[in-house]
């Protein structure tokens, strides 16, 4: 195996993005840090650094345990990567995912005078909680 790999490479990888295009892309935007700086697609992957990715609104980390160029399957990432993303934001995607599920469901498009009123409704109630 190699020493080192590009950092756009290894991403995608390691499964972390679908595809090499979309893993450059999130580099490009600043949205993948390591050592708390923005990288470029050529920046070198080794052993041992952590690379944080920014996944609104969390930021994930993972330790690089060994490198790779070829994308693999899932059972084998474990072996290349560690995640060590910190508890507050794994609680902090969970409460999103919770606030999230309780809106409306994707694909019902705007919402009609009903659901308008019934949404006033439940504003009222709330006001006189206090």
């Amino acid at each position: 195996m190699d020493d080192s790999v590009r950092v756009d490479k290894y991403l995608w990888a390691i499964r972390i993005f679908k595809t090499r295009g979309v893993a450059a892309e999130a580099i490009k935007k600043g949205r993948v840090l390591i050592g708390g700086l923005p990288v470029k697609n050529s920046r070198l992957v080794k052993v041992g650094i952590v690379i944080d990715v920014k996944f609104p609104p969390i930021t994930r980390s993972f330790k690089v345990l060994a490198i790779t160029g070829k994308r693999m399957g899932a059972k084998l990432v474990p072996d290349f990567m560690k995640e060590v993303t910190a508890e507050d934001q794994i609680e902090l995607l969970e409460l999103t995912r919770i606030a999230n599920s309780m809106g409306r469901r994707k694909g019902l498009g705007r919402p009609t005078k009903k659901d308008r009123r019934d949404i006033e409704k439940m504003d009222e109630v709330d006001d006189w909680d206090f």
